[in-house]
């Protein structure tokens, strides 16, 4: 059973990755190229608010997903799994309304600013906050 347990987990790793390898493929964003490149005298690129929303929203989905799948068949406990899809869609819910804004202002609030944001936004990166506090938080409960 712990081998399942580990190859989900490293199913969960390789569908976050996923979604990083094929985003030019799967998602509507036209600043992967204006962030990607080095440059800063690209041009601001046109784009459709809605499908840049819906685009962002899919990948938040996918991503919140294979978080969640990592999650759970490292702790093996649904409360915590159900923390961490609260604690990865919280930081969405505050990141998300202030890169729009950003995107409104055409990166006047500063590059470097919207650059961060934005990876709160399309990255996973609460996840790598979440696994070690939860490995500690079960390290405590084991000597408790």
């Amino acid at each position: 059973m712990k081998i399942l347990n580990w190859v989900l987990v490293i199913l969960g790793v390789a569908g976050l990755m996923s979604v990083r390898v094929f985003e030019n493929k799967i998602f509507y964003d036209p600043f992967l190229e204006y962030f990607h490149k080095a440059d800063k005298t690209i041009a601001f690129p046109a784009f459709d608010w809605g499908k840049l929303i819906l685009g962002h929203f899919l990948r938040f989905l996918l991503n919140l997903f294979f978080s969640c799948l990592i999650i759970h068949f490292l702790f093996k406990n649904k409360t915590w799994t159900l923390q961490g899809g609260v604690l990865i869609t919280i930081i969405f819910l505050i990141t998300f309304p202030i890169y729009l804004y950003c995107i409104h202002d055409r990166f006047e609030v500063g590059y470097l600013f919207s650059f961060y944001i934005r990876r709160f936004v399309i990255q996973p990166l609460i996840i790598l906050l979440i696994v070690p506090m939860f490995y500690y938080r079960q390290q405590l409960l084991k000597r408790a």
